[in-house]
């Protein structure tokens, strides 16, 4: 699997996390992988997904401190959830995973925010980015 599907399987993920408790995630994740498109993913491709989603909800916090000391008039509060699950992907992305360089992460971000957002998202989540690396 490509990293780009991976990333969108993780994001889906996260995104879901926002609707199930602790002790439903399991279920979910397991569900989520029996149903995925063109069949089971390969263990390791299953691993690296549930781990790095699991890596980005255990930092959900602090990532939201980041976002919400960075955005005027938008706190995680306010903004819908899937911009806020691509946010919080993207920036756990740039700050913790030395695998992703952050204008890839930026990219990629704005990529899913096309095809999962509504019409001001890829530019929502983009400028909050840019907002977050200075640039």
């Amino acid at each position: 699997m490509k990293r780009s599907e991976l990333r969108e399987h993780i994001f889906k993920m996260v995104f879901g996390y926002e609707f199930n408790s602790d002790d439903e995630m399991p279920e979910q994740v397991q569900l989520y992988f029996e149903q995925m498109e063109g069949g089971e993913p390969s263990e390791a491709d299953m691993e690296y997904i549930r781990s790095k989603a699991l890596s980005v909800i255990l930092k959900t916090e602090e990532l939201d401190t980041l976002i919400n000391e960075n955005t005027k008039g938008w706190k995680t509060g306010r903004m819908n959830k899937v911009d806020l699950s691509i946010l919080r992907l993207a920036l756990y992305e740039m700050k913790w995973d030395g695998d992703v360089p952050e204008g890839v992460a930026i990219n990629e971000a704005v990529e899913l925010a096309k095809k999962y957002s509504g019409d001001d998202g890829p530019s929502f989540v983009n400028g909050v980015l840019a907002r977050l690396t200075g640039k």
